[in-house]
C-alpha cells in the first residue's frame, strides 16, 4: 500500500471509501470565496475549524487547491478545473436533501399520468377528468388503462399511478378513499313488455338476461338474492362491460343489469333505455379511489387523486351520495 507524502507542508492521503458530504459544500464554499474566512462565514464555521477542512479536502483530493499568493489565496490548476463542478454538485445535493415542496406548480408539471379504470367509468368522468386535470396543469399527458382484473402488483410496481373501482383483495398497504357511492338497477328498452306491468320478481327472473362481467361469470348478487326466495333468471349473455350490456338491451329483449350511474340522462347509450329498481335487494356499489403508499408525500400525485375525486363528485349524478 501507498504511504501519504508530504508536499508543500501538507500530506496526500489515500481516497476516501465513504464520502462525507459536508465536505462537498465546504469546498463549494472555499472555492466560491477564494478564502477561508469567506467560506468560514459562509457555513457558519471557524476559521480554525475552515483550515481543517481544507487540510482535509487537499489530502482527500491530492491537490493544494488554494495557495497563498500575497495577503490572498489563489485557486490551483486543479481547483479552477472542479470549481464549476463542485457547485453544481454541491446545488444537487442540496436539492436532494431539502424537503419537498408541499405544493406543486401546475404551470410548469410535465408527468404523464396512468388512471386503470373501469370502460364503465371512463364513459361517464374521462371528458370531465380530461378538461379539469389538463386546465389546471397544460403539460401533463394522461393514460386511461383497462383493468383486466383487481390485482395491486400495476400500483406496487409503479406501472399505474391511480386505481380507481370497486374495493377487491388488494395489498393491505395500499391507501384508498371512497369517492362516491351507487346501486345496480335494471334497464330495458322503452317499449319493453316487462315495463308494461307492475314489476315482480316473478316477472323480472322471467325475462332474458345480459350481465356484465370481467371474468365471464353468469351470477352475481341478484342471483343470490332470487335464489333465495325460489327464483332463477335466464341469463343469455355474459359481456365485458357495462357498455356492453346497455347497447344489447337497447337493441333486444334482453334485461340489462348496470350500476345507476350508466344511465344518466345526456349520455348517447343511455338514450332508448328505461332504468327500474331491482325487485330484490343488492348491495351497495362503493367506488373508491387506490393508490400506493410511497406515492402519499409525491405533490403531484396528491394533486392528480384530489383532482379526481373532486370531479368524479362534481359530474356524478345527482342521486350519487357525497362519500366525504
Amino acid at each position: 500500500m501507498k504511504r501519504p507524502v508530504s508536499t508543500a507542508g501538507f500530506r496526500y492521503a489515500e481516497p476516501m471509501d465513504d464520502i462525507d458530504l459536508n465536505l462537498l459544500t465546504a469546498l463549494d464554499a472555499l472555492l466560491e470565496e477564494g478564502s477561508v474566512t469567506g467560506a468560514a462565514r459562509r457555513l457558519g464555521l471557524s476559521a480554525s475549524a475552515m483550515s481543517r477542512t481544507l487540510a482535509r479536502l487537499r489530502g482527500i483530493i491530492g491537490d493544494p487547491l488554494l495557495v497563498r499568493a500575497g495577503r490572498g489565496l489563489v485557486p490551483t490548476p486543479r481547483a479552477a478545473e472542479i470549481r464549476d463542478r463542485v457547485h453544481v454538485l454541491a446545488r444537487d445535493a442540496r436539492a436532494v436533501l431539502r424537503p419537498q415542496a408541499d405544493r406543486v406548480d401546475l404551470a410548469t408539471i410535465a408527468r404523464t399520468f396512468t388512471i386503470r379504470a373501469s370502460e364503465g367509468f371512463v364513459d361517464l368522468f374521462a371528458a370531465p377528468l380530461v378538461a379539469a386535470l389538463t386546465a389546471a396543469a397544460p403539460r401533463i399527458r394522461l393514460r386511461f388503462s383497462p383493468k383486466p382484473d383487481k390485482h395491486s402488483d400495476p400500483l406496487r410496481e409503479g406501472e399505474i399511478d391511480l386505481e380507481i373501482g370497486v374495493l377487491g383483495a388488494f395489498a393491505p398497504e395500499v391507501r384508498t378513499q371512497l369517492i362516491l357511492r351507487d346501486g345496480f338497477v335494471g334497464a330495458a328498452r322503452a317499449d319493453h313488455p316487462l315495463l308494461a306491468a307492475p314489476l315482480t320478481a316473478e316477472r323480472y327472473a322471467a325475462c332474458d338476461h345480459v350481465v356484465a362481467s370481467r371474468r365471464g361469470r353468469f351470477t352475481g348478487p341478484v342471483d343470490e338474492a332470487l335464489r333465495q326466495i325460489g327464483l332463477e333468471r335466464n341469463i343469455v349473455v355474459v359481456v365485458p362491460g357495462f357498455p356492453d350490456a346497455m347497447r344489447i338491451a337497447r337493441r333486444s329483449d334482453l334485461i340489462a343489469l348496470v350500476p345507476r350511474s350508466c344511465l344518466h340522462g345526456d349520455d348517447p347509450l343511455a338514450m332508448g333505455l328505461t332504468a327500474f329498481a331491482l325487485p330484490v335487494p343488492t348491495p351497495e356499489i362503493q367506488i373508491s379511489a387506490m393508490w400506493h403508499p410511497r406515492m402519499d408525500a409525491d405533490p403531484g400525485h396528491r394533486w392528480l387523486r384530489e383532482t379526481v375525486i373532486a370531479v368524479c363528485r362534481r359530474a356524478a349524478p345527482s342521486y350519487a351520495m357525497d362519500a366525504r
